[in-house]
């Protein structure tokens, strides 16, 4: 476990999750997990259904926020204390594994600490697997897609936005405005994809992992981190 975070942070440091903390896709690793290991074979086929899905919405053009909606339709009638007990359990499984952690960006988040910034993970997964990385890492705040929950239950819509693209936008804009004496400008953001941009854009010090032309042709200025070589458990 990290320090806990200062009570007056004095910057935020926004930083995307998935192959930019981590290596490696935190939603479609612990959806095979989950199914397989608590449904067995059918659950099994149910997450191969699901990436099925997701992967066709994505060859057809549509946005990645219809993919991630299509993501959390898998969960519907999943029990929400059940499921957040399995995203304790695939952390503790993946995080002791080399390589779970992009070790640049890792390094730069406890330097961020060390200096008294609070960090805020910034993440289209959900609670259940990002709370646990928060806390191993000292975040202060979490900014992820909400699925909806009913009577303890996951109904398989998304409450609110999804946290990407412009989702990011407004969630970083929506905390930053709760802490009136930062400047975004002085802010720092970390991401790897051009879904990112809406998020980097709105701080003052972006930082490209892995440096994807794509995002730094939006943002030529952007400071360059490596990221990982390959996800967990590959070499």
């Amino acid at each position: 476990m990290r320090p806990a975070p200062v009570l007056r942070p004095a910057r935020l440091v926004f930083s995307d999750v998935d192959e930019t903390l981590i290596s490696g896709k935190s939603l479609f690793d612990f959806l095979d997990f989950y199914f397989a290991e608590r449904h067995g074979t059918e659950g099994v086929r149910h997450a191969a259904g699901t990436r099925r899905r997701i992967a066709a919405l994505m060859a057809e053009g549509s946005p990645r926020d219809a993919g991630n909606r299509a993501y959390y339709e898998a969960w519907r009638g999943e029990p929400l204390d059940v499921v957040t007990d399995w995203g304790v359990r695939w952390f503790a499984a993946r995080s002791g594994t080399a390589g779970f952690y992009v070790p640049s960006v890792l390094a730069a988040l406890g330097g961020h600490r060390e200096d008294g910034d609070g960090i805020v993970l910034v993440s289209g997964s959900f609670a259940a697997l990002v709370d646990p990385i928060a806390a191993d890492v000292g975040a202060r705040h979490v900014l992820c897609t909400r699925p909806e929950v009913r009577d303890g239950v996951f109904t398989g819509a998304v409450a609110g936005e999804p946290c990407i693209g412009e989702g990011k936008r407004r969630a970083v804009r929506d905390l930053a405005g709760t802490y009136p004496y930062i400047s975004l400008a002085d802010c720092y953001g970390y991401g790897d994809h051009v879904s990112d941009l809406p998020m980097l854009a709105e701080v003052g010090h972006p930082v490209a992992v892995g440096g994807s032309p794509e995002l730094l042709a939006e943002l030529p200025g952007a400071r360059v981190l490596p990221g990982a070589d390959l996800p967990w458990g590959q070499s």
